[in-house]
């Protein structure tokens, strides 16, 4: 965790919209929001996600140790898409609610790196749970981030009890299938 005090959450969280395709249950709602850190000993982002609503019919990961893992999007999980610049290069980082997290290099879309292996030190992740709400806030260190953070997709999947996944992003590029890997899904420009 970096030295400065956790913020409670960003000045403005925006909301996802869930793909029609896979909208899962009624009765949910998210945002989401970066907030850049500089000028601190340890610089980099902090991500807010707050899911509200009927968070109780959420299948939500059980705690396990910090570390890298994948496959963590099929389930519950939140996740970023980090674009390089202005070029096709982005990174993507998994938070699940489990603790574990993921981070992959791209070179162009759905392109991973050829020599990309999980970072010695990762984001790290802390949850709240309400019976109403789930705000997860996951850290990425400065290090893990693009040389030059371009635009960024803000996403989750939500898996319900004994129901279907569903795909939030800030924005959808296709109507017919749930696709963060698309440039077009970036839209955000952290300030």
């Amino acid at each position: 965790m970096p030295d400065s005090p956790v913020p409670a959450e960003p000045a403005s969280l925006l909301a996802l919209q869930a793909h029609p395709a896979a909208p899962g249950p009624g009765g949910l709602s998210i945002r989401a929001g970066v907030q850049i850190v500089d000028g601190a000993a340890e610089p980099g982002w902090w991500l807010h996600y707050l899911v509200e609503g009927l968070v109780g019919t959420l299948a939500v990961p059980v705690p396990q140790t910090p570390g890298p893992a994948d496959g963590l999007w099929r389930h519950t999980c939140f996740e970023a898409f980090v674009q390089d610049g202005d070029g096709p290069g982005y990174r993507e980082f998994n938070f699940s609610p489990s603790g574990q997290w993921a981070v992959y290099r791209f070179a162009a879309e759905r392109e991973r790196v050829a020599d990309d292996t999980p970072p010695a030190i990762g984001p790290s992740i802390e949850v709240q749970t309400t019976t109403d709400a789930l705000q997860l806030r996951a850290w990425i260190p400065r290090a893990l981030l693009p040389a030059a953070p371009g635009r960024v997709g803000l996403t989750a999947v939500l898996e319900t009890t004994g129901g279907p996944l569903s795909y939030w992003a800030l924005r959808h590029p296709h109507a017919d299938r749930p696709d963060f890997h698309h440039p077009a899904g970036r839209s955000l420009a952290p300030a």
